[in-house]
């Protein structure tokens, strides 16, 4: 007898099995885990057994560093990795570099942790091939295909690996003053980046996130404002602290002029977008302190550090990892509890260190509850992206990059 009716549902497709080949296909994959856990490892550490800490780069040094080149600068680099095959239509890390420059990244963490001189330098030495290679594989895909508009890009990741090295060599020397200065320059290079590809992607997320939203662009300002990043950190490195101060000034006031432009109520309930306004509307509030300290504001050194990198730097990153990485894995734009818990956690934890800034009572609680907040919020993206990100697309098409920065600087 012909079978008329078939009782049992068809069974449902089987979830991607996990590949080498998928893990590396781009780089934000292993460097947004790589970043993301390795920033919830260095914030317990410091936090709650600082007694560990006792390499040749060890308590606030290390902790500096690995927050500034280990973490933010490590995000940055799978990001403008994987944008630069947008650029380009080159990927500028296939499988074998990328994996190459993981396997530096992780000598690097373990060098300049453990207690031993000679690791040290082995760390030393991997931490600065890391950014070179990065430097280069960017260079190879936007010079090569005489892409103009992105010429500054791999130089900027070589100055961020060039004020690595100076850092960790004034570390050794142990004068702070001078170690404070060379983190300061690396800190305003990251500045420089972050506000490239905030002013350009916060705008073109925003128009295709809300319909009928039309918001400028900002190219002219967006040139006076790159100028103004990299005559400061000219200025940090010479010590000039008043033509410091203007530069700082100009660099801060102008993301919080392009965000009025940008609408910022049009999206106030939609969490990919807000989280990426407040971290640009941080930075600009922290360079503009920083501006207010280089003349002559009775500031600590912590309080400009920490607007920057906190408010803007970490808020930025939260929302860009999540949005970026929906977007390159095949997979819809919209957020789940997991994503937007993990977004309000980090603003908790942004308030409660900046409040620990100032003297209080309970300054240990706030340092200690800012912690958790933070190792919080990047266990939840860990735990929602991990699984994603070590299989192929559910679709099954080629790596597609989403993020479109072919705009002119």
């Amino acid at each position: 007898m012909s079978t008329l009716l078939q009782i049992d549902e068809p069974a449902a497709s089987a979830r991607p099995r996990p590949t080498l080949r998928a893990f590396l296909e781009m780089g934000f994959r292993p460097l947004y885990l790589a970043g993301t856990g390795w920033a919830l490892v260095a914030v317990a550490l410091w936090i709650f057994a600082p007694q560990w800490l006792q390499g040749p780069l060890g308590g606030v040094a290390w902790h500096a560093h690995e927050m500034m080149w280990g973490f933010v600068a490590t995000i940055a680099v799978g990001f403008l990795m994987t944008a630069g095959a947008n650029w380009t239509g080159v990927n500028p890390t296939p499988p074998g570099v990328l994996l190459a420059a993981c396997a530096l990244w992780l000598l690097a963490r373990i060098g300049l942790l453990l207690p031993s001189p000679a690791l040290f330098w082995l760390g030393f030495g991997a931490e600065a091939a890391f950014f070179l290679l990065s430097a280069a594989a960017m260079a190879r895909a936007v010079y090569g295909t005489r892409n103009r508009r992105n010429y500054a890009v791999p130089l900027l990741l070589l100055a961020l690996g060039t004020t690595d090295v100076l850092y960790l060599l004034a570390a050794l020397g142990g004068d702070h003053t001078l170690l404070m200065q060379r983190f300061n320059a690396g800190l305003l290079c990251m500045a420089v980046i972050a506000l490239l590809v905030g002013r350009r992607v916060i705008p073109f997320f925003a128009m295709r996130a809300v319909p009928g939203l039309t918001i400028p662009m900002h190219e002219r300002s967006g040139l006076v404002q790159l100028a103004a990043g990299a005559l400061a950190v000219l200025f940090v490195l010479l010590q000039w602290q008043w033509p410091l101060a203007l530069a700082l000034l100009v660099c801060g006031s102008i993301p919080l002029w392009q965000l009025l432009g940008w609408k910022p109520l049009a999206v106030r309930s939609r969490p990919l977008l807000w989280i990426l306004y407040a971290g640009y509307a941080g930075l600009g509030a922290g360079l503009l302190v920083a501006a207010a300290q280089a003349a002559g504001a009775p500031l600590r050194n912590a309080v400009h550090v920490h607007m920057i990198a906190m408010g803007g730097f970490t808020l930025m990153i939260i929302g860009m990892v999540t949005r970026t990485a929906l977007g390159h894995l095949g997979r819809p734009l919209v957020v789940d509890r997991s994503m937007v818990a993990s977004y309000w956690l980090m603003v908790i934890a942004v308030a409660l260190r900046l409040a620990g800034l100032f003297p209080s009572g309970p300054v240990l609680l706030l340092l200690q509850g800012a912690a958790l907040c933070w190792i919080a919020a990047l266990a939840l993206y860990l735990w929602r992206f991990f699984p994603w990100m070590i299989r192929p697309r559910p679709d099954h098409k080629p790596q597609v990059a989403t993020v479109t920065l072919g705009q002119r600087t």
